[in-house]
């Protein structure tokens, strides 16, 4: 009895510690699996701001894997590439919001359903007109091209009376949704759930139309194993409620009570470089301008800074106009742009943009005793300014023919406001903000018409470049809305002016009082068009006096290259050049030019293609038998011009240099299209915040006149001493 006892015990133990060894491997080595997925399918698959891959797939296979005692080796392939992948069996399954049809069981044996998907209607936020499908009459309804959505739409399209907008992507859909272009859209509903949970204004309406089923799938006959583990695990997530935790982090309801993502916190995001540079307008007021004290301000400048300093990355700001921050970005002259940007289709072929910051909008605008315009109907027998490619142009156009007005077509807000003080236009229209901030600052005018909805701004990025700056200035924007921040600084610029700043500055409505707040900026402008002009002649002396030698030498080579310089230098508009250096020659050289090396580089070339051939003619000026007769007396060909020729020749060409000189003077006004602010551009910057255009640009034609007149005369009494 003693031994059967002590034997049973020996036996027991030698089974359990076989057991253990047997069963231990299986749990400390855990099989891996490779799993394909899809790359760009919110909510289900995705990459987030750090680089990893997130979504209900993801989260769902991770956590039916650690249940399950599996490991998985995920492969973001793509959809195609992952099917594909599976079937060649270089991979062991895949998850991408799979939809489970008869034709692919064919080559995959399925899990049980794990997302049941379907088509949803979205409205915008707060739109309590339209609730079924019944009230989308003489409506118009957008989805997204060849999905079950558009097909939808357009088989129900005469049962309904609504009308199809069909866009390419997701965000064409939501931003049709704002700017009125749609009342309602489909879209996939858990999809649609996700954007909301991102901050998109949406609120869904009606009931969920049932779609296809989507499923974890491996190769017909394979890995019938891991098909049970995942089938277990999706079963035991449902049943003790993770599988809605998973869901609920990803997809929003639509619902005000919707609290489903903690829209409390600010993500930091890492930047990937020491310093931003982020491009601007410099004359779009109140978005960005030059206070009195000479500081750029704004609503874009005061959003990009404070959104800097929330997200901890600096930047460079770099304020070269509207035009130009546009052509830098594609150049990869700097990092991002900021300039009251419209987000459009054309524009979102090149740029990657942020959410909108602001959303704007266009309105009629009058003198302030006019008291005969209230509405669009009065307007018939007027004359109504717009600037030129704007959406206000574009509006007036379009009605020209209902309201019976007459469009005239300005190039600036400063230009508009003139010709209504002097009654050259009856009203004009312009975007709202801009109205705004001209009548905070004092000028006549009213806005007696509603405005119209106008296009959403946005700061942008280059197609595919710099992630991470949009994805922080997102944070940064959000963090501000919630905190009430974001329309404080709005409110600065829309509201009233802070009377403790107006009193410290002279009334700029009077001419003295242009002249006192002014006058160091003018002047500093007058300081750079002279430094431009002086380095790039000194320059443009040397290389031209080269090439006017050129010109006249016996050398058929040397007399071809000037003739090829001059040729070419002339036959390009200054702009077109100063273009080309600024935005062009970068991509050839691939290093970046620094806009004023860029100014200086196209005044020289201009100027001295021209001051070679004030050259060549000053020499062809002198008797050719002044070079015969020194030939003829033993004289090289070098000590002949030296000692003959040019000392004659320099007489004749002193008028034509200071002519010269002058133009070059004049030219660089241009530069203030790639970003250099001289002059005439801290003339415009001016203009842009006190709207006196006519006083400023007095004073600016008046320094001109100064200089230009001192320079003359200093030309005559050089030409009457060496004469």
């Amino acid at each position: 009895m003693t031994f059967n006892k002590k034997f049973l015990t020996i036996y027991s133990l030698i089974i359990t510690f076989i057991a253990i060894v047997v069963g231990y491997p299986s749990q400390a080595q855990a099989k891996t699996y490779d799993i394909g997925t899809d790359i760009t399918f919110a909510p289900f698959e995705f990459e987030n701001d750090k680089g990893e891959y997130e979504g209900i797939d993801i989260d769902l296979l991770n956590t039916i894997a650690k249940n399950k005692g599996f490991k998985v080796n995920l492969k973001p392939l793509g959809f195609d590439s992952s099917i594909q992948a599976v079937q060649s069996k270089q991979i062991d399954a895949m998850i991408a919001g799979m939809s489970i049809t008869d034709e692919r069981k064919k080559s995959f044996d399925f899990s049980e359903p794990y997302f049941d998907s379907g088509i949803q209607m979205a409205v915008k936020k707060g739109n309590d007109s339209i609730t079924k499908l019944e009230d989308l009459k003489g409506k118009i309804v957008a989805a997204k091209v060849g999905t079950e959505s558009a097909t939808f739409l357009e088989d129900n399209q005469k049962k309904y009376g609504y009308k199809v907008n069909n866009f390419d992507d997701a965000t064409g859909l939501y931003q049709a949704l704002k700017n009125g272009e749609a009342d309602a859209i489909y879209d996939d509903y858990p999809v649609l759930g996700y954007a909301i949970s991102q901050g998109q204004a949406l609120q869904f309406v009606g009931d969920k139309i049932t779609g296809s089923s989507y499923g974890f799938a491996v190769k017909k006959g394979e890995n019938q194993e891991l098909l049970k583990l995942f089938n277990e695990g999706l079963k035991e997530l449902k049943e003790n409620g993770g599988y809605d935790k998973i869901l609920a982090q990803y997809i929003a309801t639509g619902s005000e009570a919707d609290a489903t993502i903690d829209t409390t916190e600010m993500k930091k995001i890492t930047p990937k470089k020491d310093k931003y540079v982020i491009a601007s307008d410099s004359t779009f007021a109140p978005f960005e301008f030059q206070n009195t004290d000479g500081e750029y301000v704004g609503i874009d400048v005061d959003l990009i800074n404070r959104i800097a300093e929330m997200q901890g990355f600096n930047i460079e700001m770099n304020y070269i106009g509207f035009s130009s921050a546009i052509q830098a970005v594609e150049s990869d002259q700097v990092d991002g742009v900021i300039a009251g940007m419209t987000i459009t289709d054309d524009r979102q072929k090149k740029f990657d943009f942020s959410e909108p910051y602001f959303q704007s909008g266009i309105q009629i605008a009058v003198a302030e005793d006019n008291n005969d315009i209230t509405s669009y109907e009065d307007l018939k027998g007027k004359t109504v300014a717009a600037k030129i490619g704007t959406e206000s142009a574009d509006f007036l156009e379009t009605n020209e023919a209902t309201y019976g007005y007459k469009i005239k077509y300005l190039d600036t807000t400063d230009a508009m406001h003139s010709a209504l003080e002097v009654g050259a236009v009856d009203a004009f229209m312009d975007d709202y903000p801009i109205t705004d901030y001209g009548i905070n600052q004092g000028k006549k005018i009213k806005t007696p018409i509603a405005r119209e909805e106008g296009g959403s701004y946005g700061f942008a990025v280059k197609k595919g470049q710099n992630p991470e700056l949009v994805a922080m200035f997102n944070e940064g924007l959000a963090e501000l809305k919630r905190t009430g921040e974001y329309d404080e600084i709005v409110g600065a610029y829309l509201g009233k002016e802070d009377e403790e700043q107006v009193a410290d500055k002279a009334d700029e409505s009077t001419f003295m009082g242009v002249v006192k707040n002014n006058w160091q900026r003018l002047l500093k402008g007058l300081g750079m068009t002279l430094l431009l002009t002086a380095i790039s002649f000194v320059l443009a002396m040397i290389l031209g006096v080269i090439l006017g030698l050129f010109s006249v030498s016996p050398s058929a080579i040397l007399r071809g290259i000037s003739t090829v310089f001059v040729d070419l230098i002339r036959g390009i508009p200054l702009m077109v050049l100063a273009f080309f250096i600024y935005f062009g020659l970068p991509g050839v050289l691939g290093m970046k030019i620094p806009v004023f090396i860029a100014g200086i580089v196209t005044l020289t070339l201009n100027a001295s293609a021209y001051i070679s051939e004030i050259v060549r003619g000053g020499i062809n000026a002198v008797d050719k038998g002044q070079m015969e007769a020194a030939r003829s007396l033993g004289l090289s060909y070098g000590k002949t011009m030296k000692r003959v020729i040019l000392p004659q020749a320099v007489k004749v060409m002193i008028p034509s240099f200071v002519n010269q000189f002058v133009i070059s003077l004049k030219d660089t006004t241009i530069l203030s299209a790639i970003g250099l602010i001289e002059l005439l551009q801290a003339g415009k910057i001016i203009v842009a915040r006190n709207l006196q255009a006519t006083t400023v640009y007095f004073l600016i034609a008046l320094l001109y006149f100064i200089v230009i007149t001192a320079l003359t005369k200093f030309a005559k009494r050089l030409e009457k001493k060496v004469n």
